[in-house]
């Protein structure tokens, strides 16, 4: 199998740069994903991986050799579009077969890659059909066979369930993660989605403005964001944010917003000589207690916002409770237990000092960043 290395890699499409010489390791059998808001360059430096655009600066490698001037076709790797990018005239078994005749390869060696192929995906009924007459859903799996009948050293996916409905694509992440466990081909997934991505990716490559903001497996980006933007985009809903300023009293760390103090864990970066430093809060709606939830957990008891809740929205197990705390939207995630009748009563939220974030009001930088251990 194949690692993909990315070294200063930069775009520009004449006097514009919109990929800034990042850097990326994608280990063999690795599942990576590239995730970021539209317009921030993961789809460009995913076709830049692909060959199919051109590489303004910096190196890219592909197992060990230098692949930037080496054409699309001989790269070896099989990219899977938004689009499908299906042949309308060709039936499921003659698209899926293209690339191998291409190839030269027999038709008894053609016959039996795409059967064995067909039966994985589910299309084997299907293999006389055009595209035309199959769903979205059906049309991706011919897109992921054609690809998969290659045998690449890399797999490369350029949104491809952003067509789908929801369903289908909650189907279709558990087929491309399913069959990443059986292939182990080295895989690079691009999606503005990062539910996708948290669920599909041994490691995420959050991206914002041509650059890479983070890399990590998604339960590190979902608990140790580096700055305000990957605590904003990773999770659904969204980390909330609270502007406060440190206050220290006794040798303790406290967040004062309003007329609203709560305790913090200890700090290594701010220690306590740093009164009246401007911080950002960063709270989970996962890792904030409703009353009933505080009443069996001490830590929690003193430290407590008073909240009046908008709306509640119920999601059958769960329901996300919205507010608003110093002006700016607040949303707290909580289990129903099969009624919402104990959340409308909610009056306060109750916060961990432990499960609090803090960044740099200036900077957006994570205070205590496990990288900066």
């Amino acid at each position: 199998m194949s690692g993909v290395k990315l070294d200063k890699i930069v775009k520009r499409y004449g006097n514009i740069e919109v990929v800034h010489g990042i850097d990326l390791e994608v280990q063999s059998q690795e599942f990576v994903v590239l995730v970021g808001p539209s317009g921030c360059g993961k789809s460009t430096t995913l076709r830049m991986v692909a060959g199919l655009e051109e590489i303004s600066g910096g190196t890219l490698t592909i197992e060990d050799k230098v692949v930037n001037n080496v054409a699309p076709k001989d790269r070896d790797v099989a990219m899977v579009f938004q689009n499908y990018a299906l042949y309308p005239h060709l039936n499921v078994y003659e698209n899926m077969a293209f690339g191998l005749r291409i190839r030269k390869e027999s038709k008894e060696s053609i016959d039996k890659q795409v059967t064995e192929v067909a039966e994985t995906l589910g299309l084997t009924d299907y293999l006389e059909r055009r595209p035309a007459d199959l769903s979205g859903g059906q049309r991706q799996r011919v897109a992921m066979g054609r690809a998969i009948v290659r045998h690449p050293k890399v797999f490369l996916f350029d949104e491809p369930l952003s067509n789908l409905d929801a369903k289908l694509r909650t189907q279709m992440r558990a087929e491309i993660k399913r069959l990443h466990k059986r292939l182990g081909v080295t895989s690079l997934y691009v999606t503005h989605d990062q539910v996708e991505a948290m669920t599909l990716a041994d490691r995420i490559v959050v991206m914002a403005n041509g650059r890479i903001e983070q890399v990590g497996t998604p339960m590190d980006l979902f608990n140790n964001p580096k700055n305000i933007f990957v605590a904003s985009f990773i999770g659904s809903p969204p980390m909330n944010q609270i502007d406060a300023e440190i206050d220290v009293v006794e040798g303790k760390l406290f967040a004062k917003f309003g007329d609203h103090r709560l305790a913090l864990a200890d700090s290594k970066e701010l220690g306590t000589h740093c009164q009246g430093h401007k911080v950002v809060l960063g709270i989970r709606p996962e890792h904030i207690l409703t009353n009933a939830q505080a009443e069996a957990d001490p830590e929690t008891a003193t430290n407590a916002i008073p909240v009046e809740l908008d709306l509640i929205e119920t999601l059958g197990s769960e329901a996300l409770l919205h507010t608003m705390v110093m002006d700016r939207p607040f949303v707290v995630k909580a289990e129903t237990h099969g009624d919402i009748a104990h959340l409308e009563k909610t009056s306060a939220f109750h916060f961990k000092p432990s499960m609090i974030s803090l960044f740099d009001k200036e900077t957006g930088d994570a205070i205590d960043h496990p990288a900066k251990a």
